[in-house]
């Protein structure tokens, strides 16, 4: 969209209208589109980075890490990866044993070794033996699986809802291992789905999942089931509350204490800890993007989800259309404060301590374990406050043109752009009463000079008198206020505050006097009969736009301009210059006066004492 529509918009709707306009777009954001979901999600992410960094390691949580040290180092033992699964179990007995008050495999066990049956049976045996281990689960996009009613046993914790068909095929993963091996009481587990966001970022975790009329839980729900942590009330999913760091296990040195046949210290104390075994080796491919790394290990984020439940710190979440009346507020304040003239950098100043407040709020309300989706907030506040200091910037613009189309036929044109840059001059102020100096000037013998020259000549010339005398006026600071036939009207004092108006105005009529000796010089005998008289008056004057609505003229009216006039009248005869006492008055000290006497001048009853003014150091410019 160009200036010249975004003016034309400007004309025909004010703050209020755009106000609407964007509350409009806001209420079609939070319920339809969306789109400023990212900026509270991103945005959160730095606070909740931030939040993380100043969490204490967990107490009751604890990682034991399939690294790639253990990777490495478990290849005499156990070879490749994957290793025997009775590996596993060994880790679990000793784990028990220390313990540990639930076990918790973030691997999947849903495929049969065939060529190491034996070890899926001794892993099976020992997870039967058992009841604190819990085996992970998962949910898939797409494919079959097997019917529900032979292929998930009790154990598994899967809740059948109303309407639920024991012949739904569902494609879930499961521990089959411990099926295979006639260990069904030993499914029990939960699912361990990776969440994503709508910017594929993960930031929550299930607490459980509805397919097809059966409801699997999740890995941390399963556990907060059976050891009585308190669940969330509403909602299938928690908002994490991220630590920064976890207390890892090598599983490699694990499993070395596990197989020492004389006890030691353990590395860790594991009594009444949840312990969640998973890989966190690059090789393994089990990283997540999250709010605290693009390449997160998955058992970590399963960890956060336990402690979260165990500690019952998850984040609660408040639903993004509770800020719309911040939003309205937010929007409101800025148009308002537009509307009433302020300048947008004291607005920006006043937005930027909004957001440095709101943030605040924010990380205050983290850290009583809240998150406030205040940040799209924020964004739709600098938007509005550009387009509305887009809007003011055009719309100064506008009147900056006006002023200049208006001011450049009364005043300097070099000067005027300087003038309304600075907001001296503005088309919007109403006529006002000022103290001026006014100027009038007249040709004398012009009508004998008409009747000896062509029409063409006689224009020419008074083009090039014209000239001459506005440039003097316009180089004093003077504004034109028209020409009368032969005769111009100029003014000191508006519509730029002028304290020394007469001076310059004086200073003015004298050049111009100067101006017209030599102009009379090139006329040869022509200018003989060419002259000049010039009359000022100072004081008060209604000064502003005056005229039609189609047609307006910047022009001074009053007692003071009328006398100015009839001053230019009593010129002949007596001096080129004259000026009146209250102009004299307040320039006495710059200019040296011949008093000329008491003159009567038409409308008034006492006579008016008028005096030539000249340069100090001569007694006049002569008649």
């Amino acid at each position: 969209m160009t200036s010249a529509h975004l003016l034309r918009l400007l004309r025909h709707f004010s703050w209020w209208h755009w106000l609407a306009i964007s509350l409009l777009l806001v209420l079609l954001d939070y319920t339809v589109l969306h789109t400023s979901r990212i900026i509270d999600q991103r945005a959160g992410d730095v606070l909740l980075r931030e939040h993380a960094k100043r969490r204490p390691v967990s107490t009751g949580v604890v990682v034991v890490d399939i690294d790639q040290r253990s990777l490495e180092r478990m290849n005499e033992a156990a070879g490749s990866w994957p290793w025997p699964r009775s590996v596993h179990g060994e880790l679990t007995d000793y784990l028990a044993r220390q313990g540990a008050r639930a076990i918790v495999f973030d691997i999947h066990f849903n495929e049969m070794d065939f060529y190491r049956p034996e070890h899926d049976q001794a892993f099976a045996e020992t997870v039967a033996a058992h009841s604190n281990v819990y085996l992970a689960m998962a949910l898939q996009d797409s494919g079959s699986g097997g019917p529900m009613a032979s292929m998930i046993p009790p154990a598994v914790g899967v809740v059948a809802l109303p309407g639920a068909n024991p012949q739904t095929r569902i494609p879930v993963l499961l521990p089959l291992v411990m099926l295979q091996h006639k260990q069904p009481e030993a499914m029990r587990g939960g699912l361990i789905n990776f969440v994503e966001d709508s910017d594929l970022v993960g930031r929550h975790y299930l607490l459980y999942k509805d397919y097809q009329g059966w409801r699997f839980p999740s890995m941390p729900a399963r556990l907060a089931r059976d050891l009585g942590w308190p669940l969330p009330q509403q909602g299938d999913r928690i908002l994490l509350n991220w630590r920064g760091a976890w207390q890892h296990v090598s599983y490699a040195d694990l499993y070395e204490d596990a197989q020492r046949e004389q006890p030691r210290r353990p590395l860790m104390e594991f009594k009444d800890k949840v312990v969640v075994v998973g890989a966190a080796a690059p090789g393994l491919m089990d990283l997540r993007l999250t709010p605290l790394a693009s390449t997160y290990p998955g058992v970590d984020i399963l960890a956060t989800s336990i402690d979260n439940l165990r500690a019952g710190d998850w984040l609660g979440e408040k639903p993004r259309p509770v800020v719309l009346p911040f939003i309205a507020l937010l929007l409101g304040s800025i148009a308002w404060l537009f509307a009433r003239g302020y300048a947008p950098t004291r607005i920006l100043y006043g937005l930027l301590g909004v957001n440095v407040l709101v943030v605040a709020i924010a990380w205050w309300q983290l850290g009583r374990g809240v998150f406030l989706p205040l940040f799209a907030p924020l964004a739709w506040g600098w938007g509005y406050f550009w387009l509305c200091a887009l809007l003011a910037y055009l719309k100064e613009r506008q009147q900056r043109e006006r002023a200049m189309g208006m001011f450049q036929r009364f005043l300097d044109p070099r000067v005027v752009s300087d003038l309304v840059a600075n907001g001296e001059i503005n088309t919007e102020v109403n006529a006002e009463s000022r103290q001026v100096t006014v100027l009038f000037s007249d040709i004398r013998g012009f009508t004998t000079l008409s009747e000896t020259r062509s029409p063409e000549a006689i224009v020419s010339l008074l083009n090039r008198y014209f000239s001459t005398q506005v440039e003097i006026i316009f180089r004093h600071g003077g504004t034109l206020d028209k020409f009368i036939g032969d005769a111009i009207m100029a003014f000191w004092g508006a519509p730029v505050n002028d304290p020394d108006h007469a001076r310059h105005a004086i200073a003015a009529a004298i050049e111009m006097a100067e101006a017209l000796v030599r102009f009379k010089a090139e006329l040869t005998e022509l200018g003989h009969d060419f002259d000049i008289g010039i009359g000022l008056n100072s004081g008060p004057a209604v000064v502003g736009f005056i005229g039609s609505r189609d047609r307006l003229d910047y022009t001074a009216i009053g007692d003071t301009v009328n006398l100015a006039s009839r001053i230019e009248g009593q010129t002949k005869g007596v001096a080129r210059v004259l000026v009146a006492e209250s102009t004299m008055l307040l320039a006495q000290a710059d200019f040296s006066y011949r008093d000329c006497g008491l003159h009567h001048v038409k409308g008034r009853e006492q006579e008016v004492r008028l005096f030539e003014p000249g340069r100090l150091g001569t007694s006049g410019n002569g008649s």
